[in-house]
């Protein structure tokens, strides 16, 4: 009696195991079939931008080929026409000479002559002190101009720069929860989660959000990401630990 009950027991035990491992691993293989997928939309995205740059990359060509062909042609005309066009500057700058009669000089006469010299003395002296003024003027005009040219040439001075903000703090490494794998911690960079504080303070329409975003069904509440992630930003490592004992083993995900 007693080994039947032994091996009743036994069984039992065995269901449960078999029907944990299997809710586990069903989970897992739909987190895979997600992120397969995503793959394949992915995908089909690349392929479809590959095929418009293809197509760019031909019209392109074919506009270069264009270009190309009008540059020759444009280089086997005559630049005949254009040396056609200009005058010749010689035609252009010929001045007229005109012959001048001469001037036959009048007799001066002799008053006349003795007042020139005279007067030719006397602006000769009121000439000197305004040459000197003009020599004297001429160094002041100088350094004014040099000063000014200093002044103009001077750099200015640089704005100061702005001092560079403070650095944002170094993202987390997501994929220490279980249930982030390389695809799903990618998908919440995106939406700018990438801390373990951000996914502690979350509320139901945050993960309402989210799941809509990553195409999940309670999968969130299911592995417990808020808890394992307010055990991480709270620095309880032992504690998380001892609750998620395979995180950042090979079946995280």
């Amino acid at each position: 009696m007693g080994t039947f009950f032994y091996v009743v027991l036994a069984f039992l035990v065995g269901v449960l195991v078999g029907w944990f491992l299997w809710g586990r691993l069903r989970g897992e293989l739909d987190s895979l079939r997600g992120d397969v997928d995503r793959t394949r939309s992915e995908r089909d995205r690349l392929r479809a931008d590959s095929d418009r740059l293809t197509g760019e990359l031909d019209a392109c060509g074919k506009t270069r080929a264009d270009l190309e062909r009008r540059l020759r042609d444009a280089q086997a005309t005559p630049a005949a026409g254009a040396a056609a066009k200009a005058a010749p500057s010689a035609l252009m700058s010929t001045p007229a000479t005109a012959k001048s009669a001469p001037v036959k000089p009048a007799p001066a006469k002799p008053a006349a002559a003795k007042a020139a010299p005279a007067k030719a003395t006397a602006a000769k002296s009121a000439a000197r002190p305004a040459a000197s003024k003009s020599t004297t003027a001429k160094p002041a005009a100088s350094k004014s101009a040099t000063a000014a040219a200093k002044s103009s040439a001077a750099p200015k001075a640089a704005p100061a720069k702005k001092a560079a903000p403070a650095g944002a703090a170094k993202p987390d490494n997501l994929r220490r929860l279980i249930g982030i794998g390389p695809v799903n911690e990618k998908l919440l960079k995106a939406q700018g989660i990438t801390s373990f504080a951000q996914i502690a303070g979350w509320t139901a329409a945050d993960i309402k959000r989210i799941e809509d975003v990553m195409n999940f069904d309670g999968r969130i509440a299911r592995e417990r990401w808020i808890e394992q992630a307010k055990l991480l930003a709270a620095g309880n490592e032992k504690e998380f630990a001892k609750q998620f004992p395979t995180a950042g083993t090979a079946s995280n995900t």
